[in-house]
């Protein structure tokens, strides 16, 4: 397969270029990093306009920002996507949504496949401790700019498809009683933390807790590569960990 790599120039772009180039199924032909064009190891386009190579997917470790930019020339080459960016507003995830109608599209919080284990074991026990409250805690390094994380939420989004009245509460302030229904997401930001997302599940006798801590943001392009082979001849639609995890 004949892989683009946007946001090429990045430090996650670099990691899953490396290794794209070291998987004798894959080929990189091209980057895209905004405002950089030239040859690098392959050529650097700084606009998706500017791509004048074929290709057969892109994998997206830019900015959520050109989200709609990328999304555009996908559904012009019909192309299929492998989004791995974060932080989208409502209005680039219903962009996402529109655009899966038309080509295959893999959009995912984490591409670590612990995480998406994580989710599965979380609903597993949160099924079987109906009564019971849970609170997700989220620590990343202090540049990360959004919160609470993707990954967080959907963590929260996944424990809500078992617990179909729960509210989920980003951030606890001001005075006020914990709701009952209540899924908490907390943030913590310091140092340089890759990523470490823990579930608490406790009852009035005992508490469960799964945590899942990412040592190196490898393991994030490892699972991009898993997606992007996965999607070889996938028909337009959604995809997600789920999917890939069967």
């Amino acid at each position: 397969m004949k892989v683009l790599v946007s946001g090429y120039l990045g430090h996650m772009g670099k990691i899953i270029s490396e290794m794209v180039r070291s998987d004798s199924d894959l080929e990189l032909v091209a980057g895209v990093d905004k405002g950089v064009a030239g040859e690098q190891s392959e050529p650097v386009f700084s606009t998706f306009a500017e791509v004048n190579v074929n290709l057969d997917i892109i994998v997206d470790f830019s900015h959520h920002s050109l989200t709609n930019d990328l999304i555009a020339f996908a559904l012009e080459k019909n192309i299929p996507l492998v989004i791995a960016t974060t932080g989208q507003t409502e209005e680039e995830k219903k962009a996402i949504i529109d655009a899966s109608k038309e080509i295959p599209i893999f959009f995912a919080a984490n591409y670590s496949i612990g995480i998406a284990v994580l989710i599965d074991e979380a609903k597993n026990i949160a099924k079987r401790f109906k009564d019971a409250d849970i609170e997700i805690v989220e620590t990343h390094h202090n540049r990360k700019i959004d919160a609470p994380s993707g990954t967080a939420l959907a963590i929260a989004e996944g424990l809500k498809e078992v617990r179909e009245d729960a509210n989920i509460v980003k951030g606890r302030n001001g005075i006020a009683k914990r709701e009952k229904n209540d899924i908490g997401v907390n943030s913590i930001r310091l140092g340089n933390v890759v990523g470490i997302h823990e579930v608490l599940i406790s009852t009035k006798h005992e508490c469960i807790s799964i945590k899942h801590e990412a040592y190196d943001r490898g393991l994030f392009a490892e699972g991009a590569i898993r997606a992007i082979k996965f999607m070889n001849g996938k028909p337009a639609g959604l995809y997600n960990m789920k999917n890939l995890l069967g």
